[in-house]
């Protein structure tokens, strides 16, 4: 019997690991389907593309901590035909980049978007724009480079509150039994949480059956854990104050009934840096990037024209 028992919790803690190891490795086969180009950085391949007009003012979109950068169809359309040259890229542990290992903090995120940036020859007078966990990694990349930085955007961001259950917050908290935890709850879960929003109106065709892809591959539950652990385990408050001395025009974005990242969060980037313009889709949770794109162009269109740049 004690045998037995010592068979069965061995392969109940074996198991999602060997169902992690079952699944897709991202590759050369894979990625022929990709738009865009590829880059080799020194952390691994980068998958990027260029939207809109050979010529024009440059905005560069950072995508979430689960939607790579099909999240930003819908809003790079509209950004092309107001006249911008957009990039966006794949994030490392997601779409059609590398997994390459090590703690997905800010640093390591910050290295991949200079690099990328080097490699394409931007090196000044860009918008930046992050949605999510895109907002935490913009926030630290102007905070370091204000000088590169003509406008930061910011679509729901992290670095402030986040909403995060006991069960998260243990996962995030612990190694080996959170590890453990991650891969054998998070895959179904987020599944789940993806399915709900099928109904919902998108810029972006088929958004659902795109983010359940991931899912599909090797290092995508492992990214989202590292980055839970990483430039999401913090506050970004000494980065906000440091964009705020540094002059660089920051504009919010949020929705009224976003779940991930409350409203609450509005008040916290208030007191870190008042010069930032707020504003709220009233309607709109937290994949206001995608379900409310419309609302997203016409307020960055409006805050431009009166100067915010």
């Amino acid at each position: 019997m004690i045998v037995f028992l010592i068979v069965l919790i061995a392969m109940i803690i074996v198991v999602p690991f060997a169902i992690e190891a079952r699944r897709k490795v991202m590759g050369a086969e894979d990625r022929q389907e990709a738009p865009g180009e590829f880059v080799e950085l020194s952390q691994g391949v980068t998958h990027y593309q260029w939207h809109g007009p050979v010529r024009g003012p440059i905005a560069v979109c950072v995508h979430g901590l689960t939607t790579p950068s099909f999240v930003w169809q819908g809003l790079a359309s509209g950004l092309s035909a107001m006249g911008y040259r957009v990039l966006t890229y794949d994030l490392y542990g997601r779409g059609y980049s590398d997994r390459p290992d090590g703690a997905q903090t800010d640093a390591f995120f910050l290295q991949q978007l200079k690099e990328l940036l080097d490699a394409q020859q931007v090196t000044e007078d860009f918008t930046l724009i992050g949605y999510s966990m895109g907002g935490a990694i913009s926030t630290c990349f102007a905070a370091k480079h204000p000088d590169m930085v003509r406008l930061l955007v910011l679509l729901a961001p992290a670095g402030m509150s986040m909403a995060t259950g006991r069960m998260a917050q243990f996962i995030r908290r612990t190694p080996l039994v959170g590890d453990w935890m991650m891969m054998a709850l998070f895959p179904a879960r987020h599944q789940r949480e993806i399915e709900a929003e099928r109904d919902l109106t998108s810029s972006v065709p088929d958004i659902t059956d795109l983010q359940l892809r991931e899912l599909e591959y090797q290092g995508f539950t492992s990214a989202v854990l590292s980055s839970l652990r990483g430039i999401l385990g913090r506050e970004l408050k000494d980065e906000h104050r440091a964009i705020h001395q540094a002059g660089v025009p920051v504009l919010a974005i949020w929705g009224r009934n976003d779940a991930v990242i409350p409203l609450t969060a509005m008040g916290q980037l208030t007191e870190w840096s008042r010069s930032t313009r707020q504003e709220v889709i009233e309607d709109a949770g937290h994949g206001l990037t995608y379900t409310h794109t419309d609302d997203v162009l016409e307020i960055l269109s409006g805050r431009l024209n009166e100067g915010l740049s």
